[in-house]
């Protein structure tokens, strides 16, 4: 849910407001949506430019002795064994970003755009990939005055990186491809001389360097982790909410309880859940005379259904912060030097080195398990949604919790929403990376699929938010009539605060009426993270190890 009205500062300077430094080995999930959603500024670190351009020393050196180097005098792929004549190095590089700008499908949404213009820009600061400091400083011109390429979504399998996704987002820095500049579109050279820069000539080496990558899929898992932080924590706000509604128990959120079983989530959660029930008038009515044996696991199991999903988006994000910040294009420059083997050409000022750091594996494991975790998310809220509106299940509230059932339909068919996005998101969870198809001549035999798991699983977080959006709107209406009916008595303060927010947007349902604007205003205050900050507890509170 990009805002289509962001507009990044043309004024942005160094010093100016928030900046972020790129050393090449310290990026985070915070500073890629700070760039990409909120306007931050980006610049080269003094360090970085100087590895930079030592690196790059070393490929014109390559070129001035005739050395035959993968994507520096030869072809791509299976055309690897065509040297190229020395006078053609040039145009190699820009053939490469026109011929493969071949995507197909939707642009990209802006901040997924900007993300990975953060990113590219962050893997050349390594110093690894033999291209000019100037590449990273255009990279960045494009990021503080607003010049989004225009990137369509698909064409990618993530292996020899996102090929035709990072030349469209390349093909500006040659005037070349189309761009989105003050909301409007336009080829990328008109862009550029109204907003007063020259189209750059690619040198050696600088093509490959700018499009053999992982950053559109890195994009999509850093952007994703960020709105999924948020989410996982309105998840335990609005399942606190339908607890207290549902007349259900915190006993099994205990203390000693969790730690019986101590998975990080699943202990981080049922402390939210207790910090969001505290003082509650509902749990202390019926602690001693609970109405059920044993409450159904969509409540009862909150932590341990939850506290995976959370544990799962920690091993996105250990991926994550590793893949932010490594050289992932190849060949590899190491100007330092260092022992030679066969699979490495020595020369005067260093090593190059040919490998496989471009292959999305490791990316698109973690984005498959992650859109997994997050179905699941969303399976057990549809699951408590169904129990607040069925009045066999939801303790004596009135049929799909309307205020005459039968002359009116209530929340019904929010339910069968919940169940038809629900049931989606399992298609959406099958893994893409246990799908390969070859390509290039069979040369890239195997490939990850990175891009797709990351496309499918921004579905299937959108997906869930509203799904959450749903159960809120319905915990708070069963919340009112619950409390209608017991007067003197009041919820937890946590699940208080959450309902008195969510008819600060949405409110109680009198009569039918179309529930489409509701459920939009309240899945913009899930998407924004105002339920997620009431499950925040202190320090204290935190379990050893966790955020």
């Amino acid at each position: 849910m990009t805002d289509p009205h962001f507009v990044p500062q043309r004024t942005a300077l160094p010093g100016a407001g928030d900046t972020v430094v790129l050393t090449g080995a310290d990026l985070t999930i915070g500073d890629v949506e700070a760039v990409a959603r909120h306007g931050a500024a980006a610049v080269l670190d003094v360090h970085a430019r100087a590895r930079m351009q030592e690196a790059r020393e070393v490929i014109e050196r390559l070129v001035a002795e005739g050395a035959v180097v993968y994507g520096v005098t030869t072809g791509f792929g299976a055309l690897a064994d065509r040297t190229i004549a020395a006078a053609d190095v040039e145009r190699l590089q820009e053939n490469l970003l026109v011929s493969h700008a071949v995507g197909v499908g939707e642009p990209l949404p802006r901040d997924v755009v900007r993300a990975m213009l953060l990113l590219r820009a962050n893997t050349l600061a390594l110093g690894h990939s033999g291209a000019r400091p100037l590449i990273v400083d255009r990279l960045l011109d494009l990021l503080r005055l607003g010049v989004h390429p225009v990137v369509p979504a698909q064409g990618s399998v993530g292996a020899s990186g996102d090929l035709a996704p990072l030349a469209h987002l390349a093909l500006p820095l040659i005037g070349r491809g189309i761009v989105e500049l003050d909301g409007h579109e336009m080829p990328a050279l008109v862009a550029l001389r109204e907003i007063g820069l020259e189209p750059l000539t690619l040198g050696p080496k600088e093509g490959l360097a700018l499009l053999n990558g992982t950053q559109l899929m890195s994009a999509l898992g850093a952007l994703l982790l960020a709105d999924a932080d948020r989410l996982v924590r309105t998840a335990s706000t609005v399942a606190a909410m339908s607890v207290e509604a549902l007349l259900g128990t915190d006993v099994a959120f205990s203390a000693a309880y969790q730690l019986a079983r101590p998975h990080p989530g699943q202990v981080e959660v049922a402390g939210e859940l207790r910090h969001l029930l505290r003082d509650s008038g509902l749990q202390a009515s019926h602690h001693e005379s609970h109405h059920k044996v044993q409450d159904p696991y969509s409540l009862r199991c909150i932590p341990q259904v939850h506290g995976a999903v959370r544990d799962a988006l920690d091993h996105l994000r250990r991926v994550l912060d590793i893949e932010l910040n490594s050289a992932t294009d190849n060949p590899l420059i190491f100007p330092g030097g260092g022992a030679a083997d066969a699979s490495a050409l020595a020369t005067g000022g260093g090593l190059v080195i040919s490998g496989g750091n471009f292959h999305g594996e490791p990316v698109a494991l973690a984005l498959d398990f992650a859109k997994l975790a997050l179905a699941e998310l969303g399976a057990i809220s549809e699951r408590r949604t169904a129990l607040l509106v069925d009045p066999h299940l939801n303790g004596g509230l009135p049929a799909f919790l309307a205020p005459a059932s039968g002359l009116e339909s209530g929340l019904m068919l929010l339910q069968y929403t919940a169940a038809a996005l629900a049931s989606e998101n399992k298609v959406l969870a099958h893994p893409a990376s246990a799908d390969s198809i070859p390509t290039s001549a069979n040369q890239e035999d195997h490939v990850s699929m990175g891009p797709i798991a990351g496309r499918h699983a921004r579905q299937v977080l959108e997906h869930v938010e509203r799904i959450l959006a749903i159960e809120a709107i319905c915990a708070a209406q069963a919340l009112d009539l619950r409390l209608a009916a017991l007067p003197g008595i009041a919820a937890g303060t946590g699940a208080r605060d959450a309902h008195d927010r969510i008819r600060s947007v949405a409110r109680h349902l009198d009569a039918d009426r179309e529930l489409g604007p509701d459920l939009a205003a309240v899945t913009t205050l899930v998407h924004g993270g105002d339920l997620a900050t009431l499950a925040t507890r202190g320090a204290a509170d935190v379990p050893p190890g966790r955020a």
